[in-house]
């Protein structure tokens, strides 16, 4: 049997972005060598690094081949492992830099947005068996044909978590520089406080709102896989914040974060018809082109005609509209509209399973301040708001003081816990 223990730790740019911030993270790691665990560490390309490759892309080409560009992009993570794979070996540490096409870490051919399909466990454990740390580039794979493939932006957070469900690894560390998991963000509310745990779930409503901590696909790997996640600050020994299965504890609490999403643009079509095929045809193209549609609303018919609301990102929005002219007489639409100066902000919380009343606060809050809810959806543990993005800062700040998510949950109002 083996008995090998296995830690994996990912540090993200900021983390690696020069000497002496990696010399932070060989502290780090020594430690974690010092108890006895062999240490994966997931790597991402030092700030600012992969934005450079990218812009050179553009000088060089006005369509750069997405494969082409993923053989670029790599390049970073690659140059962060080697280097510190230098430095762990100066230090004494058996090390070397691993790349993702040699762990086979095996992936869609997706270029630029690959899926991971299967990660060579194997390996990466007979490379353990002769090193105390392997650095392993993040964001990467390759697909069937032998090529480079990247993950999407922030796609080392990904390959941690992957790295240590392959493995079962007991925890995933995730490194940045931040603190852990707020209870909104600390930027724009001062009173914002950081979470000891967190749901899967919650974590996957926070990141799909936009919370830049992990990102979406890392979560949704933790919680398929069971790893349970920390998040903490390479700069700190602050435990951070676990993210883990649901409990019962958890339940208890009615409201864990206020979540918000400027990257909004709102689309109407006006007087489409009102029949069978109609929603097909407006939504199908959309989904064809790999554009997300989040907020739906369908007014009421009247004389055979109706209006439907979405939602989409403000970058796809103006494909979108050149796929809704594509088909505007076929849906007999009269008028498509568009507006850009609408966010989302959410009430996020496991504990709106077992409790009711959240929406009527949330609303009475937004009142109060005197701000329109243009639009609205929700889910077991979410309620959504699309409000005009100047009140965006204020209603996270009223969400957040109704809910009280400045204090501990014990210390709450009679009725939230």
């Amino acid at each position: 049997m083996n008995t090998m223990k296995i830690t994996v730790q990912k540090f993200g740019g900021t983390s690696v972005a020069g000497l002496e911030r990696m010399k932070r993270v060989l502290e780090i790691v020594s430690r974690e060598c010092a108890r006895g665990n062999k240490v994966v560490i997931v790597l991402s390309a030092m700030a600012g690094e992969t934005n450079r490759l990218l812009d050179l892309a553009s000088q060089w080409s006005s369509d750069p081949d997405p494969a082409e560009l993923d053989a670029l992009a790599t390049t970073g993570e690659q140059v962060s492992v080697a280097l510190f794979a230098m430095l762990c070996k100066d230090a004494g540490l058996k090390a070397r830099s691993v790349l993702g096409h040699q762990v086979q870490i095996r992936t869609t051919c997706d270029y630029t947005n690959a899926r991971i399909l299967d990660i060579d466990a194997n390996t990466l454990r007979a490379m353990l068996n002769d090193h105390d740390v392997l650095a392993v580039a993040g964001f990467q794979g390759c697909d069937e044909h032998g090529r480079l493939t990247t993950l999407g932006r922030g796609g080392s957070d990904t390959s941690g978590v992957a790295l240590a469900a392959a493995l079962n690894a007991e925890t995933c560390e995730i490194y940045t520089d931040v603190e852990g998991v707020f209870t909104t963000d600390p930027n724009i509310c001062d009173k914002a406080r950081k979470l000891d745990r967190i749901s899967y779930d919650e974590m996957l409503e926070m990141a799909s709102m936009g919370a830049k901590v992990l990102q979406i696909r890392s979560v949704e790997f933790a919680k398929k896989y069971n790893v349970p996640v920390r998040v903490r600050s390479t700069f700190s020994d602050n435990p951070g914040t676990l993210v883990s299965q649901e409990d019962k504890s958890m339940e208890y609490v009615l409201v864990s974060g206020i979540a918000y999403d400027k990257d909004q643009a709102r689309v109407t079509i006006y007087d489409v018809l009102d029949q069978p095929g109609v929603a097909s045809s407006i939504f199908g193209p959309i989904a064809e082109k790999g554009i997300l549609v989040d907020m739906i609303i369908q007014n009421t018919s009247r004389d055979g005609h109706t209006d439907m609301t979405f939602t989409v990102s403000r970058k796809d929005l103006q494909k979108t509209l050149a796929l809704l002219e594509a088909v505007r007489q076929d849906i007999g639409a009269k008028e498509i509209q568009s507006d850009t100066g609408v966010c989302k902000v959410s009430v996020i919380g496991v504990g709106m399973r077992n409790h009711s009343g959240v929406a009527s606060r949330a609303f009475a809050a937004m009142a109060r301040e005197n701000i329109n809810l243009l639009m609205l959806s929700t889910s077991e543990i979410k309620i959504t708001m699309l409000i005009e993005d100047k009140y965006a800062e204020l209603a996270v700040r009223t969400l957040h003081e109704e809910f009280e998510l400045d204090k501990q949950p014990g210390e709450r109002k009679v009725g939230e816990v």
